[in-house]
């Protein structure tokens, strides 16, 4: 199989989301690299916006040290791919790293803003090819409001890991417990609705959101993987919804 069959593609915005997983002192490299892979990582080609990543254990005020995430967007699917296969700042990563898990993706829905700006172009001529839908969820929270907002959170966050539909997520941010993201994976728009809007918890901390107005600054987005390459856990977790997507063991 070729990597994009559909040619009318390759100019498109693509995301990346890449996780990282370190053991032992390598941990201390991941969590070095929040500042130091900054400046590197920021020169690329075609580059338009990025945000390295630390991830909570679970849904929770307690950290995880041992992953790390890299978002990325990029002008079009070529500079993506030579960022991860030729670019030095990459392959430090892949020199440092246990194991490592990309997944390539169009915006198809974005609202609000990160960091004062709307990262995500979305072409409504944009025909979805699959059900598979990913997920990023990311809010600033206003200090008065963080300990309210930390009572509500860990109880939706659980309830995700035994939704069904659910493939993947990951608790991410940029800075503790102030700035925090979220990012699934779905077998359907239908299954991520479900949760959303059926769940007792989730829709509690919606109905919370509203009345209290927890967030500076928020931001909500969908997308549709189209690739992956790497492993998480030994495998990759859309293997599975394979030949839906195409994929590149490492």
């Amino acid at each position: 199989m070729t990597l994009f069959p559909d040619t009318s593609l390759t100019e498109r915005q693509v995301v990346t989301i890449s996780f990282f997983k370190y053991k032992g002192l390598k941990k201390i490299w991941g969590m070095q690299q929040m500042q130091l892979a900054k400046g590197p990582v920021g020169m690329s080609p075609g580059l338009q916006f990025f945000k390295l990543l630390g991830s909570g254990d679970g849904f929770s005020l307690k950290p995880d040290f041992s992953t790390y995430g890299l978002l990325c967007v990029w002008s079009n699917i070529q500079v993506a791919r030579n960022f991860f296969h030729e670019s030095a700042a990459f392959d430090r990563f892949t020199k440092n790293t246990d194991e490592q898990w990309t997944i390539y993706m169009h915006p198809v829905h974005a609202h609000g803003k990160w960091s004062g700006a709307a990262p995500f172009q979305i072409n409504k001529n944009f025909v979805v090819q699959n059900e598979l839908l990913a997920v990023i969820t990311r809010a600033t929270l206003h200090t008065k409001h963080v300990w309210r907002f930390w009572q509500y959170v860990p109880k939706a966050g659980a309830a995700v890991h035994t939704h069904d539909g659910l493939i993947f997520t990951k608790g991410i941010g940029e800075l503790p417990i102030v700035q925090q993201a979220t990012f699934s994976l779905w077998r359907s728009k239908k299954d991520m609705m479900d949760f959303a809007y059926k769940n007792p918890f989730h829709t509690e901390v919606i109905q919370k959101t509203r009345e209290l107005g927890w967030y500076k600054e928020e931001l909500f987005a969908r997308f549709t993987p189209f690739y992956t390459e790497g492993s998480w856990n030994g495998e990759d977790p859309l293997a599975p919804y394979l030949p839906l997507l195409q994929h590149k063991s490492q």
